[in-house]
């Protein structure tokens, strides 16, 4: 659990996001200071992947700023990149390669070379638990240990933050079990953003809740917060009904 003396490790200033007319995120504002894992949580087509590109600097945001550890994702990219792990929902894995190739190639793009990338890739494929696989072509491998590839990546230069977006998407409960495991273990060290719209997965790991709904914040706080005149899934969808619900938004997708 974080104090309020702890550094700010990821910083949303009033991120707006346009496609001509379409509005896909409007005016999202939030801080997640070091130690803290958080759920993005929301919808589907609601907002999440939108932003969580944008804080991870591979979306430009058409209003407003982003910063990790201090680091503006803009204008000092390269070193806010050193303090973040980013496990988007889809890759960036390559099929023809083996788990090993993979995390070799990401080293060295790091500058990571020679007897501190073969320390570093022997301590995260063990970490990952994807030894079994790490010559197997990544294109024959099952759901459950791509994520584990892929968050393998993530870790690869031991980031101070790592963001991920719908990590458990597609897994079976047994996977998605041991990803939520792992996810707990790693917030002891690490500050951690994890998007979801799967309302167990909230209850399972996060001590705080960002809900979006049509592009627009519309909840921040804990978990128990969210529930308190009722059960999470009734406030969820209370606060996510769309023209029904009192929340004024514009609009978005992910």
């Amino acid at each position: 659990m974080s104090d309020n003396n702890s550094q700010v490790m990821i910083e949303a200033k009033g991120l707006s996001k346009f496609y001509g007319s379409f509005v896909a995120i409007k005016d999202i504002s939030f801080s997640i200071p070091s130690g803290q894992i958080v759920a993005f949580l929301g919808p589907n087509g609601a907002g999440k992947s939108t932003t969580m590109k944008i804080i991870s600097g591979f979306l430009s945001a058409s209003e407003g700023e982003a910063s990790i550890a201090g680091h503006d994702i803009r204008t000092d990219r390269l070193e806010a990149s050193r303090k973040l792990g980013y496990l988007p929902e889809n890759g960036p894995l390559y099929d023809g390669m083996t788990p090993l190739e993979l995390l070799t190639f990401f080293g060295e793009v790091r500058g990571i070379v020679g007897a501190k990338l073969d320390n570093r890739i022997e301590a995260i494929i063990d970490e990952c638990a994807i030894s079994q696989v790490k010559e197997k072509p990544i294109g024959k491998l099952s759901r459950g240990y791509r994520q584990r590839v892929g968050l393998a990546q993530a870790l690869l230069h031991d980031p101070e933050t790592l963001i991920m977006d719908e990590p458990t998407a597609g897994l079976d409960p047994n996977q998605i079990r041991d990803f939520r495991s792992n996810i707990r273990r790693l917030g002891q060290t690490k500050t951690i953003l994890i998007s979801t719209h799967i309302l167990q997965e909230v209850e399972a790991i996060a001590e705080r809740v960002l809900l979006v709904n049509e592009g627009r914040l519309v909840f921040d706080g804990k978990p128990s917060e969210l529930m308190l005149d009722g059960s999470l899934e009734s406030k969820f969808h209370e606060l996510t009904r769309g023209e029904k619900s009192s929340i004024v938004a514009e609009g978005g997708k992910s």
